[in-house]
């Protein structure tokens, strides 16, 4: 039987989707021979495949994510954060053979990203800037790397908050108009050493799954536990 495409779709606020899924996409092709790719979002300004640049916000994200499935028959996607918004709202498709979903947002119908980062203890602290785009705010590079990826080394967390952008602020408040997680079979991810989206939060969503499993990781285990990610792709192979 033919291998299925792995499609990541990264969180918000950053740019290079290529770069924070390189670990496990590396990993898993040594493992598996399985091939992935990595869906570029509008919202954060990322061009097209043919160097396109859209803009947009998520709807946007989640058109992307629709023309990345309709190139490919069979398909595995992978949304961290954010990238299970983008996910709900790209709808069903007949390539999606799973999903993982990793430290990320499973939206009812109606719900927005903004909406319910906000509703955080301690949400992650954003502005907007003169353009009208969302940024982090009050974050440096130390700061960011401690809060997101504390599991990275130094040089990681350097390379991370270099890929850190601004974001089209209907990415964040556009609601959703469909949940395609539901009747899809899913494993949901929860981080516990996750400082960014509380445990508690992420227990939520992942009541929703088809399953979940807890991995001892900060907000990006693809990047500082690639293996635990790999075998929850390995998982879906076997099926």
């Amino acid at each position: 039987m033919a291998q299925p495409t792995v499609l990541f779709v990264h969180g918000a606020l950053v740019r290079d989707g290529a770069w924070w899924w390189g670990p496990t996409a590396d990993l898993l092709h040594e493992r598996t021979g399985v091939s992935s790719r990595a869906v570029a979002l509008p919202s954060c300004g990322e061009p097209d495949p043919d160097g396109t640049v859209r803009g947009g916000g998520l709807r946007e994200d989640a058109a992307a994510l629709r023309r990345a499935l309709d190139d490919v028959s069979d398909a595995i996607v992978v949304g961290h954060s954010y990238g299970g918004t983008v996910i709900a709202e790209a709808g069903a498709h007949p390539s999606v053979r799973h999903l993982l979903l990793v430290s990320s947002y499973l939206p009812e119908v109606g719900k927005s990203q903004g909406s319910i980062m906000s509703g955080e203890p301690d949400p992650v602290r954003v502005r907007q800037d003169d353009d009208g785009r969302i940024v982090v705010d009050g974050y440096d590079e130390d700061s960011f790397g401690a809060r997101f990826l504390q599991d990275a080394d130094a040089a990681t967390q350097r390379a991370a908050w270099s890929r850190v952008t601004s974001q089209d602020v209907r990415a964040f408040g556009t609601p959703t108009t469909t949940a395609a997680w539901e009747g899809v079979d899913s494993t949901a991810v929860v981080c516990i050493d996750d400082r960014s989206t509380t445990v508690a939060l992420q227990r939520s969503f992942a009541e929703r799954a088809t399953r979940s499993v807890d991995v001892p990781t900060g907000h990006h285990p693809f990047i500082s536990r690639p293996d635990l990610i790999v075998g929850e792709i390995e998982a879906f192979l076997r099926v």
